[in-house]
């Protein structure tokens, strides 16, 4: 059925605008007033430019906030007792990205045509996770499509919070550095050049830090620019590089070894393992399909590997414990609760409590990390600053001693 984009007035003389989708131009602007909307334009989106826009433009991303208010809406509808269709079509009102809105009514047109929700939601897999399809389609299964999208909208809110909750910790200290190198940057390149050519002037042989001062003033006056351009063009250069498998592989095992922050990354895979996998099982999504899943949720190519192989060990027999165990990458307490959930039939459950005791470990450790990063920039801007100061003040106390 097509669909049309209409901009229309209210009774009340209000500006509105959306999408409709109907048999023809004039059914759509029927159903326009008869739901009390004048039609002012009414335009058929064209199908193949629309599909174009939504798969395949790299450069416009639905935020994933969107996706989970939309999930939550569904949800209630859904819990609320109304058939699926009509939950679309009420959901479709409420949303306010263009791009999602399109998606959603594309959905709830393969809907109409006889499709199931997770294939018509799979069409759009820049929209929606394999992880998002998955939980739909054994809702779909089960007869428990509320409940799944319940929790899965609780899924996507809770990862959404921890990710806000660790930006918003690291927002000062990042803040604080870009202000600390822009504010050195400009005392180097234009305030220091002015007060060092006094002392070069009078000719007097100048102290060992004064001359480090002036030659690190001097370059970074004269090759500002080529040091801006080395510096982007080797950001560059590395991201490219972190794009190809081999790059991916070796910077993951790297960010994994470095102090502290290797630590809040091995923090933050495991919560995403744990809970993952909780939602998904509780979800009835069989388990060597969730841990295909769930290895694409870590975004560490070095857990994913070892995910991949945990998901070989089930398929020939193990258990998940013995299995996380192998790789020598989990640790014991997480094994031991996924053990004890095994024997105790409550595996969800445990999963689910190891992501919230990882969840609360990692405000705990990136608090302690801005706490500390906070001091370490002062005390290091401090030691830049005594040095500035210094190199500047002794040729003064030298000129006054020989006036003197």
């Amino acid at each position: 059925m097509p669909v049309f984009e209409y901009k229309g007035l209210t009774i009340e003389g209000k500006n509105v605008k959306g999408f409709i989708d109907a048999d023809s131009l004039q059914n759509a602007k029927n159903k326009l007033r008869q739901s009390g909307i004048y039609p002012v334009e009414v335009v058929e989106e064209i199908g193949r430019r629309y599909e174009r826009g939504i798969r395949y433009n790299p450069l416009r991303r639905i935020n994933k906030q969107e996706i989970a208010i939309f999930t939550r809406q569904l949800a209630t509808l859904l819990l609320a007792g109304l058939p699926l269709m009509e939950a679309l079509t009420a959901s479709i009102d409420h949303i306010d990205d263009p791009q999602l809105k399109k998606t959603i009514i594309k959905v709830r047109e393969n809907v109409k045509e006889g499709k199931s929700l997770a294939e018509s939601m799979g069409e759009f897999p820049r929209v929606f996770s394999s992880l998002y399809i998955n939980m739909v389609q054994a809702g779909e299964a089960s007869g428990a499509l509320d409940i799944v999208l319940a929790r899965l909208a609780d899924f996507q809110e809770g990862q959404i919070k921890l990710r806000n909750k660790i930006w918003a910790t690291l927002t000062y200290p990042i803040l604080m550095l870009f202000i600390g190198i822009g504010v050195l940057a400009f005392l180097f390149t234009f305030v220091i050049p002015q007060v060092t050519k006094v002392f070069e002037d009078t000719g007097q042989v100048l102290p060992l830090p004064t001359i480090i001062l002036i030659n690190i003033s001097s370059f970074l006056s004269s090759y500002w620019w080529l040091i801006g351009v080395g510096l982007i063009g080797v950001a560059i250069g590395i991201i490219k590089y972190i794009k190809t498998p081999t790059g991916r592989a070796l910077y993951d095992r790297w960010i994994l070894n470095l102090p502290l922050f290797g630590k809040i990354v091995k923090l933050i895979a495991i919560s995403r393992f744990a809970r993952t996998l909780s939602t998904l099982l509780t979800s009835s999504v069989p388990l060597i399909i969730s841990m295909d899943i769930v290895k694409t949720v870590v975004a560490n190519t070095f857990i994913s590997r070892a995910l991949e192989q945990v998901k070989e060990d089930i398929r020939e027999g193990a258990s998940l414990s013995e299995a996380l165990k192998k790789t020598k990458i989990f640790p014991s307490m997480v094994i031991q609760m996924t053990m004890a959930g095994e024997k105790s039939g409550q595996l969800e459950d445990m999963l689910k409590k190891v992501a919230d005791i990882y969840d609360n470990e990692i405000d705990t450790t990136v608090a302690g990390l801005t706490s500390l990063l906070e001091p370490v920039m002062i005390l290091i801007m401090g030691v830049i600053v005594l040095f500035v100061v210094l190199s500047i003040l002794l040729p003064i106390f030298e000129m006054s001693e020989i006036i003197h």
